[in-house]
C-alpha cells in the first residue's frame, strides 16, 4: 500500500542523551511511507513527553509534502518490483516487447520500452495518491507529530469511511528517515485510534474502528500493526495480485 498511495478513497508518521544516539546536523526531510512507522527496541528509548502531536501549521505544509514525497520514494520502487514480477505482468510486458520487435529497429529498445513505461505509470499514480495531502476532512488534520526540539518527524491524515460503521480510515501516516525506531509511528497510530473514537463517539457511530492501509512491500508495518492488534481484512491490487492491505482493529 506503498499510501500510499492515499488508499482507495497514505499517508504517514526525542531528544536521546547516549552518545551514538545524540542529534547531529538538520538534515533533508525523508519519510517511509505510508508507509512509515517507528518500531523497535529504540522505540522505548523516547519518552512520552518528548513527542507531541498537533495540527499543521500552514507554514509547514511545505515540510510535510516534503516528507511524503520523500515516504514514496521510499516504496515505489519495491512496490513496482513487486508488481511487475508477478506472472501476469511479465506475460504482459513480453507481449508488448514482442509487438514493438516489429516497429522498432533496436531490440533492446523493443524489450525495455513496455518495462520503463509501467515503472514510470505506476510511480506516478503512486506519487499522485500518497505524494501529496489530503483535504481536511471531518477527522479534522493533517496532523504531525514534533519532538521536543520542534521538529516535524511524522505526519498523519485521516478521513471518514465511505459509509457508516466503516469508522476511521489513515490516509496518510509518514515518518521521517531520521527518527524511525523511536516510537514515533506508534505515537501517530495511537492518535490516531483515540481521533477514531471521539469521532465515532460524536457522530453516533456504531462502532469505533479504525482502518490502515499498508503497501505489499512493507512487511514490517504490517507485523507491527498485527502486534498492535490489528487483523488483515481485505486488499486490492492488479489482475488478481494485491498491491495493498487493510489492517482494521475495533477500538
Amino acid at each position: 500500500m506503498r499510501g500510499v498511495t492515499s488508499l482507495p478513497q497514505a499517508t504517514p508518521f526525542t531528544t536521546l542523551q547516549p552518545p551514538h544516539l545524540v542529534e547531529g546536523p538538520k538534515r533533508p526531510a525523508e519519510v517511509h511511507a505510508c508507509a512509515l512507522w517507528g518500531r523497535g527496541s529504540l522505540a522505548a528509548a523516547m519518552a512520552p513527553n518528548h513527542l507531541s502531536v498537533r495540527e499543521m501549521r500552514e507554514d509547514e505544509k511545505p515540510l510535510v509534502l516534503e516528507m511524503l514525497k520523500a515516504g514514496v520514494k521510499d516504496t515505489e520502487n519495491r512496490v513496482a518490483l513487486h508488481a511487475l514480477t508477478r506472472p501476469p505482468a511479465l506475460l504482459l510486458l513480453a507481449a508488448a516487447s514482442s509487438g514493438l520487435r516489429f516497429v522498432l529497429a533496436s531490440f533492446a529498445l523493443a524489450l525495455l520500452l513496455p518495462v520503463f513505461l509501467a515503472v514510470a505509470a505506476m510511480k506516478l499514480g503512486l506519487r499522485a495518491r500518497w505524494g501529496s495531502l489530503p483535504p481536511p476532512g471531518g477527522l479534522g488534520g493533517p496532523w504531525v507529530a514534533v519532538r521536543s526540539s520542534g521538529d516535524v518527524c511524522g505526519v498523519l491524515a485521516l478521513a471518514p469511511g465511505s459509509s457508516a460503521g466503516d469508522g476511521a480510515r489513515v490516509t496518510r501516516l509518514s515518518v521521517s528517515r531520521w527518527h524511525r525506531r523511536r516510537g514515533v509511528g506508534r505515537r501517530l497510530l495511537a492518535f490516531a485510534e483515540s481521533r477514531a473514537r471521539a469521532w465515532a463517539g460524536g457522530m453516533g457511530e456504531p462502532r469505533a474502528r479504525l482502518v490502515v492501509p499498508v503497501a505489499v512491500a512493507a512487511w514490517g508495518v504490517a507485523g507491527m500493526l498485527e502486534g498492535c492488534g490489528y487483523q488483515a481484512e481485505g486488499s486490492w491490487g492488479c489482475m488478481g495480485y494485491t498491491l495493498v492491505r487493510e489492517f482494521s482493529k475495533d477500538l
